[in-house]
C-alpha cells in the first residue's frame, strides 16, 4: 500500500516572517528541513509527501520545488501565487514549467469571511484550472459558506479542503461546521484532508475519542474516495508527535476495506495532485 503524507511544511525560521509561531508554539520556533522529516517517514512507513506553502511569496515556489527535486520523497508542491495579480496568466504560464508544482494555496483563514466568494478571487482561481493546477482551501468554520459558493461556482476546478476546515474541537462545537461539511462534500470536485486535527483540540489533553466525531463527519460528507491523509508536520508538534498523528489516522481507518484504505493513504492524493 503506497502511503502519501499530503500535507507538510518546511521553513527557515525567522521570528519576523513567521510571527504566527508565537511563544505558545515554542517547540516549532526553529527551522525544519527535509532532512528532519525523512527519518520520521521511514519510521512510520510513509512513502512520499506533498510539501505545502508557508509564506505568501513567489520565491518560495522556487525554494520548495528545488527541495522536491533534491529529495525524491517530496512528490509534489503546493505553492502560492497572487490570485488578484493583473499578470496572473503570465505567471501561471511560467510556473507550469515547474514539474513538481501541482497547485496553490492562499492563507484564506486570515482573510474576511467572504473572501473566497469574491468575484475577483473566483476569477483568479478559475485561471488555475486552465493551467492544470489544484487549489487548497485553508479556512476556518466561519468561512465555510464562502468556500461552498466558490466550489459551486467553479465545478471544473479541483479543490481540497485543508485540515477539515479547522473545526472547534477543543470547544466541542460541531453542528454548524457539520452542516457546511456536507454541503462541500456534496460537490465531487472537492476533496478533504484529514490533517491538522490535533492542533484544533486541546494540545495537552486531546484524545482519539474526542476527535472521532469530526472524522466521522468528514468520512460521511466526502466518502473514502475523496479523503486523504496529511500530517501538518511540523505544526502538529505543538500537540503531538508525527507518529501520534499517523497512528490516530491508522486507528480510525483500520475498519475500512482494503481498497478504501489504499485510497485514503495514497490513491486519492496521487489522483488529486497528479503525483
Amino acid at each position: 500500500m503506497l502511503k502519501i503524507d499530503a500535507h507538510h511544511h518546511i521553513w527557515d525560521y525567522d521570528p519576523v516572517q513567521h510571527a504566527w509561531i508565537d511563544d505558545s508554539m515554542a517547540v516549532i520556533q526553529r527551522s525544519f528541513t527535509p532532512a528532519d522529516m525523512e527519518p520520521l517517514l521511514q519510521e512510520a512507513g510513509i512513502d512520499g509527501t506533498v510539501l505545502v506553502q508557508v509564506n505568501q511569496n513567489l520565491r518560495e515556489n522556487m525554494v520548495f520545488t528545488a527541495a522536491a527535486e533534491a529529495n525524491p520523497f517530496i512528490k509534489g508542491v503546493v505553492g502560492w501565487v497572487d490570485l488578484l495579480a493583473a499578470d496572473l496568466e503570465d505567471q501561471l504560464d511560467e510556473l507550469r514549467d515547474l514539474s513538481k508544482l501541482k497547485g496553490f494555496r492562499h492563507i484564506a483563514q486570515a482573510e474576511p469571511a467572504d473572501y473566497l466568494s469574491r468575484s475577483e478571487v473566483i476569477r483568479g482561481i478559475r485561471q488555475l484550472g486552465r493551467y492544470g493546477f489544484t487549489y487548497d482551501i485553508l479556512i476556518k468554520p466561519h468561512q465555510m459558506e464562502a468556500a461552498v459558493e466558490l466550489v459551486k461556482t467553479c465545478p471544473a476546478q479541483p479543490f481540497v479542503l485543508d485540515h477539515i476546515a479547522k473545526p472547534y474541537i477543543k470547544a466541542g462545537e460541531i453542528d454548524a461546521w457539520r452542516r457546511d461539511m456536507y454541503k462541500l462534500g456534496a460537490m465531487d470536485n472537492c476533496y478533504c484532508k484529514i490533517s491538522g486535527i490535533i492542533t484544533e483540540a486541546d494540545w495537552h489533553s486531546w484524545t482519539a475519542e474526542q476527535i472521532r466525531p469530526y472524522l466521522d463527519v468528514a468520512l460521511e460528507a466526502f466518502g473514502s474516495r475523496r479523503l486523504m491523509f496529511g500530517s501538518d508536520w511540523p505544526v502538529c508538534l505543538v500537540a503531538g508527535s508525527y507518529r501520534q498523528v499517523v497512528n490516530l489516522a491508522a486507528d480510525y481507518v483500520q475498519n475500512l476495506s482494503v481498497q478504501e484504505q489504499q485510497d485514503f493513504w495514497g490513491g486519492n492524493a496521487i489522483r488529486f495532485y497528479g503525483l
